[in-house]
């Protein structure tokens, strides 16, 4: 052989070249498909701090960050891969993968036995979808402007479904609190069949989610037309003229799917250490703290969009992703419970399911008209931060029975 010989073949060189420029072009596209993208620096530093058993307070701070970037890579590798499959597919996609980071946190957090914080965090992306990412899609939408405007009837039909599931989160607890709790034996009796109730509950849930996904993208298809259309525009605007392939949105789905469990792992293995440090409760951290990690990048796109007067993709991105929590997340981890062992209810406290029925009735109230301006933005943070307030002085159940 000739020394000048190359060890490759030329065409498998220049297919090798050409397989890494596309996975550097998609690379890059995917870095800069949100603005918190950049954030991604925090993912090693998070395992460093998580498999060196470092400071367990910054184990949870880093990790805590780093599930924000993972959570926008996810959602975008999501819609580019429902883009290819199409309407109904990519529908099923994106209710299946598009609250993927509050599955695997919840999961396993479940796994480990904090049926508290997979609770509080369900009911708290509800509460930031509807409060606070809908008050800034107010608020940076219409700071400059009057008024803007969004398909009436696809959001009523929204948030009339959101009362149901507000409805199955209050009969559970207006259940428990209807039955006395005299002794020990009776408040067993009284918890299993809550257990039962839950579940049942549970199984009705996903059974209306499947008709609404029949309802809005077979039936009905047309009341959300508009807001299909945005969404194809803003992926278009994001892509510039490129858009993921099938492997490429597979893969990067796969990398982000184990990095987030890794670092969820890690955020939840340092809940315990946090709340005896810190002071702040369970419930808190859960409602208040990890939806803000879900969320990150839903927030981010919606104000985007809104800014941009494209307030039916910012109404369907708030109200749909809590949708999708209350309707579908939420009871399949009833389920999951079920599954593993794990007594996973639908009883959430009296203080969290009114906090859960303000909510639904102040969004429901906000976009009756059809009409939004920045003033109902400030309103509905002002809703939020209130709720924040009053549960960081809420004390866990544990903490109220050792008084």
């Amino acid at each position: 052989m000739n020394s000048n010989t190359p060890l490759l073949p030329e065409g498998l060189r220049s297919k090798n070249m050409s397989m890494m420029q596309a996975m550097w072009r998609d690379t890059c596209m995917v870095f800069q498909s949100s603005p918190v993208n950049y954030l991604v620096v925090f993912v090693p530093i998070g395992l460093i701090f998580g498999y060196g058993d470092l400071s367990v307070t910054w184990t949870f701070i880093m990790n805590f960050v780093a599930i924000i970037p993972l959570a926008a890579i996810l959602a975008f590798a999501t819609e580019e891969l429902a883009a290819k499959a199409g309407s109904t597919l990519g529908g099923l996609l994106n209710a299946t993968l598009g609250n993927a980071v509050e599955l695997i946190v919840s999961v396993i957090a479940l796994y480990n036995g904090q049926v508290t914080i997979v609770q509080a965090s369900m009911l708290g992306s509800i509460l930031s979808n509807l409060l606070l990412v809908l008050g800034f899609c107010f608020l940076f939408g219409g700071y400059n402007r009057g008024e803007q405007n969004f398909n009436q009837t696809a959001a009523q039909t929204m948030s009339s479904l959101m009362a149901i599931s507000c409805a199955s989160l209050l009969i559970p607890a207006a259940f428990r609190a209807s039955l006395p709790d005299n002794n020990k034996n009776q408040d067993l009796l009284i918890n299993a069949k809550i257990l039962s109730l839950s579940r049942s509950t549970s199984i009705v849930l996903l059974a209306v989610y499947v008709c609404f996904l029949i309802f809005q993208l077979g039936t009905h298809h047309h009341l959300f037309e508009q807001q299909e259309e945005e969404t194809e525009e803003t992926l278009d605007q994001h892509s510039n003229a490129h858009t993921l392939s099938v492997k490429s949105s597979l893969l990067f789905l796969l990398v982000t799917t184990v990095l987030v469990s890794i670092c969820a792992d890690f955020l939840v293995g340092s809940i315990d250490h946090v709340v005896e440090t810190s002071g702040l409760s369970k419930t808190f951290i859960g409602l208040i703290v990890i939806p803000i990690v879900g969320n990150a990048a839903e927030h981010v796109t919606s104000v985007i969009v809104a800014t941009k007067n494209k307030m039916d993709l910012a109404l369907s991105v708030a109200i749909g992703s809590s949708l999708q929590i209350a309707l579908f997340v939420t009871p399949f981890m009833v389920l999951v419970g079920w599954a593993i062992g794990v007594p996973m209810t639908l009883n959430f406290s009296t203080f969290e399911t009114a906090t859960l029925f303000i909510a639904v009735f102040l969004s429901n109230y906000l976009i009756l008209d059809g009409l939004s301006n920045y003033l109902e933005g400030i309103m509905s943070i002002a809703m939020y931060v209130l709720i924040a307030i009053a549960f960081f002085y809420y004390p866990d159940e544990q903490v109220m029975g050792t008084l």
